[in-house]
């Protein structure tokens, strides 16, 4: 049975397996023995403003959400609001199709509408495009993007 919590340093083992796992399976990255450490100076900087996620199986992880909150300027006569970016979702292959991933955006979405977050922004890959759509998600026709050059 999959099991989702919010993931602690406690988790970092698991996280990093998972996010290592991601890379390989995009960028076939070898080995690299400066990645745990780096990961975790990475998660302690970022956890005050990112939230993680951790789906496990008989207590081995299996897969992984964040959500970025963005605090938003408040104007004179209008409140400071919220809004996330999902992002590094990614399920180990052997687990896909069978109900982690959604588990792992349910998850997601609670905590943000829990926060009152005014929206979940994301960055799909091509495969996961009907996936979020099943949940929710459209176009956001809206955004501008200036990549790095």
């Amino acid at each position: 049975m999959t099991e989702v919590r919010r993931a602690t340093r406690d988790d970092l083992d698991g996280l990093v397996w998972l996010r290592r796992a991601w890379t390989e399976e995009r960028h076939g990255v070898g080995a690299d023995e400066t990645y745990a450490r780096r990961f975790a100076v990475w998660f302690e900087a970022e956890a005050p403003r990112r939230s993680f996620w951790l789906a496990t199986e008989d207590g081995e992880p299996v897969g992984m959400a964040n959500l970025v909150t963005f605090e938003r300027m408040p104007g004179p006569g209008v409140d400071a609001s919220r809004w996330g970016y999902l992002g590094n979702m990614f399920v180990a292959s052997a687990h896909r199709g069978r109900g982690v991933g959604r588990a792992l955006l349910d998850a997601v979405i609670s905590h943000a509408e829990a926060e009152a977050f005014e929206r979940i922004v994301l960055s799909p890959s091509e495969r996961s495009l009907a996936f979020y759509r099943r949940a929710g998600f459209h176009s956001a026709d809206e955004l501008l993007l200036r990549p790095r050059r």
